[in-house]
């Protein structure tokens, strides 16, 4: 991976010009032809100011989020303003085959998508959590491209906005639908994650790692899998109807159970070795969980 600074493209009519392509026909909205993409040697990590969707085939040299991801196959990806696209440094422009569309988050001021695109959890998940389509999904969404393309191409009117963003939410809504479908469909990937997060929940409740840690994070926690925070959490409310920090809290009252019912340490010395600062935050989280306190609890013991 490069390490070199991230150029930062304010614009898409910038896009455009350091990918070598003419300048857009809208300056807020752009849909390319991947095969048409120069590629700029001197640019290896990019983070852009307006969001990019696309599916590609033929790709092996592009590392979004975790690691370098093969496109070969054929799969969508979802960038969001401020995130980071890297190349590798010495390569050459990939053989790419496929379209990408640019959005400047200025197009849906006044719109329905405003602030519904914000609600899209998968323009946060990584390139390794891109959305795998079978030929008929992939043939679906190009037909949506298709129809956008067409506008796009029209002479602008005061309809066209309109029309191109009754466009992008149904290509929003399919894309939700796909990607839970795959949460489904990928039941091996899936299940080593799920085995792979009690692994790692049953670690970082060992004694020696509270205490020097504390509580984990759904950040720590994604970290450790290699995944982002939002595609764990939507993969996990898939699989199992629980957040991700509802994970965390069934194991940390697990273990405060274990403890209340089998030593004599107080609340407040298991509070404390179960991370919390403040022994009230335990009880209260405790109580929540339970509709006991943990004395309650540990009386009905007695």
């Amino acid at each position: 991976m490069s390490s070199s600074k991230p150029v930062r493209i304010k614009s898409i009519t910038e896009g455009h010009r350091l990918s070598g392509l003419p300048k857009p026909h809208h300056p807020l909205i752009s849909i390319v032809d991947c095969a048409d993409l120069k590629g700029n040697s001197s640019v290896t990590a990019a983070v852009f100011d307006f969001y990019m969707i696309s599916l590609k085939r033929g790709c092996d040299k592009l590392i979004y989020g975790q690691q370098r991801y093969d496109f070969d196959e054929g799969v969508m990806a979802f960038i969001a303003p401020g995130q980071i696209l890297r190349g590798e440094e010495g390569s050459t422009p990939p053989n790419l085959e496929g379209w990408m569309l640019f959005i400047d988050p200025a197009f849906f001021w006044g719109t329905s998508l405003a602030k519904k695109i914000k609600q899209y959890e998968y323009f946060g998940y990584a390139a390794n959590e891109a959305l795998f389509l079978s030929d008929k999904e992939e043939a679906l969404i190009n037909s949506i491209i298709d129809h956008i393309k067409q506008e796009y191409h029209t002479n602008i009117d005061k309809f066209s906005q309109d029309v191109i963003i009754a466009q992008l939410e149904l290509l929003f809504a399919y894309v939700q639908r796909f990607y839970e479908r795959q949460f489904i469909t990928r039941k091996i990937t899936n299940h080593k994650i799920l085995e792979r997060l009690e692994d790692v929940l049953a670690s970082s409740f060992n004694k020696e790692d509270l205490l020097s840690k504390g509580l984990p994070t759904v950040g720590y926690i994604a970290s450790e899998l290699h995944i982002s925070t939002k595609y764990l959490s939507s993969l996990l409310k898939q699989l199992t109807g629980q957040t991700t920090q509802q994970h965390i809290h069934e194991k940390l009252i697990e273990k405060a159970k274990e403890q209340l019912s089998t030593s004599d340490l107080s609340v407040s010395e298991i509070a404390y070795a179960l991370g919390f600062e403040h022994a009230q935050s335990f009880s209260k989280l405790f109580k929540a969980k339970t509709k006991q306190s943990p004395l309650e609890f540990r009386q009905s013991f007695s």
